[in-house]
């Protein structure tokens, strides 16, 4: 069973994407809404991390090498400045955060094959706040996207 690799790649992801949303809430604390939601959804990421240990110490977990940190090391080592490094910023969470979204689909397709009802509703809670937290940010990038793309800096 390979179940393992996804779940430790699920939780490697999860903290990878907590400690970026940390890392931009701080980078952009002078836009509040950036800051205030970065760290309730860096939050959110910490719970999906305790709602999957218990799965994990079921079936185990295998962690692979540079997956997803080198994400994170390449594209959040330190936040930009200005409107376009806001941009950035989020674009980088956005991607992050896709490759946890992609993942918890994945999970939960194992899950059904497994018929484990408690996996299930792990995920299926915890997918759709990962959505929520796509969506905010696809948001947030279009707000930003006029100011830093059009407007003279």
């Amino acid at each position: 069973m390979k179940l393992p690799v996804y779940l430790g790649l699920l939780h490697q992801s999860e903290k990878t994407l907590a400690a970026s949303f940390r890392q931009v809430a701080e980078g952009h604390g002078a836009e509040p809404d950036v800051y205030y939601l970065c760290h309730s959804l860096a939050d959110q990421c910490d719970a999906h991390e305790k709602a999957l240990a218990p799965i994990v110490d079921r079936y185990g977990e295998v962690q692979e090498v540079d997956e997803p940190e080198r994400l994170h090391a390449s594209g959040l080592s330190e936040t930009r400045t200005g409107p376009v490094g806001l941009l950035r910023d989020l674009q980088d969470l956005y991607l992050l955060a896709s490759l946890v979204d992609i993942t918890w689909t994945a999970v939960k397709q194992a899950a059904q094959g497994l018929r484990d009802q408690e996996l299930i509703r792990v995920v299926e809670q915890c997918e759709s706040q990962t959505q929520v937290q796509l969506s905010w940010l696809a948001t947030r990038m279009k707000q930003a996207a006029p100011q830093a793309l059009i407007v003279a800096q």
